[in-house]
């Protein structure tokens, strides 16, 4: 009994889609790995726009870096006081979960210069461990540490 082509057509597409769907099923990260990593990737998006807001929209109200030295008013006061042309650049991240929280580690690159400029006049490489814990529905960081690796 031959099939007709439509009929074929279906029986190969659905089988392409099971196929995919077994696929992304075994490489999909958990829910919570993957929204940590979209605010991480949201805040640097926001960081090279200068967008001083999308950048604390994944930020806790009490956060605080390296140890106090710096929280959320003094970073938000860091990025409206930037002027000059940002590069971000976000490495793989790797997660650690901790109960209720996660750790998320990764290296960030950060380049500078005035904008309009070809090439940035300064680079940064540095070790990020961010510490994260759901708010409501969102994942928000509320600790960080940064190491330079120059």
């Amino acid at each position: 009994m031959r099939r007709s082509p439509t009929v074929r057509f279906a029986c190969v597409f659905s089988l392409v889609l099971a196929a995919s769907g077994m696929l992304a099923g075994c490489h999909h990260a958990p829910p919570a790995e993957q929204q940590i990593r979209e605010a991480i990737d949201a805040a640097a998006t926001a960081a090279r726009a200068n967008d001083t807001r999308g950048v604390l929209d994944v930020v806790s109200d009490d956060f605080s870096g390296n140890e106090g030295e710096l929280d959320r008013h003094g970073l938000r006061q860091w990025l409206a006081l930037r002027q000059d042309k940002t590069g971000v650049l976000v490495g793989p991240v790797s997660f650690e979960h901790q109960g209720d929280r996660i750790v998320a580690t990764f290296n960030l690159v950060l380049t500078g210069g005035k904008p309009g400029d070809l090439l940035p006049e300064r680079s940064s490489i540095y070790r990020m461990t961010t510490a994260w814990r759901l708010e409501g529905r969102d994942w928000r960081c509320y600790n960080v540490h940064w190491e330079s690796k120059v």
